[in-house]
């Protein structure tokens, strides 16, 4: 039995999430245990999530990017209050950030996305993103 639908196909946040994630090279979508699962071809950011609790269920994120972080960051974003640690992929260096908690700033998520993409992608992805994003006249 698969997992049920945990998203909203109409949700407006879950567009703006889409257009980030799919401008990746060789970004595609897929649904995993539910939910809107970016891969190129790892796993570089899902939407929506959960949060163990330790005294009762899961709470659950209808609104929430989670992304890899680089273990430089992952100390300074944990005193976000709009980072969460995540159910199952925290212990892999993933957090949660909870678009819920505040007005989202779409230039950060592209950041985390990018950043997330560049921990999780082929280094050739990671090159052609390099060239893609360089500014006209430059080498990458």
């Amino acid at each position: 039995m698969g997992h049920p639908i945990m998203f909203d196909d109409a949700d407006p946040i879950l567009a703006k999430v889409r257009k980030i994630a799919l401008a990746f090279p060789e970004a595609i979508e897929k649904i995993s245990h539910g939910r809107p699962t970016f891969s190129a071809p790892k796993m570089f950011a899902i939407y929506g999530g959960s949060r163990k609790n330790p005294t009762g269920p899961h709470t659950r994120y209808e609104h929430a990017l989670l992304i890899k972080v680089d273990d430089s960051e992952r100390q300074a974003l944990q005193q976000d209050p709009r980072f969460f640690y995540p159910a199952y992929l925290g212990p892999y260096g993933w957090l949660g950030l909870d678009f819920d908690a505040a007005k989202v700033d779409w230039a950060e998520v592209a950041e985390l996305v990018d950043a997330s993409f560049r921990l999780q992608a082929p280094a050739g992805l990671v090159r052609r993103l390099d060239q893609m994003r360089a500014p006209e006249g430059s080498q990458a």
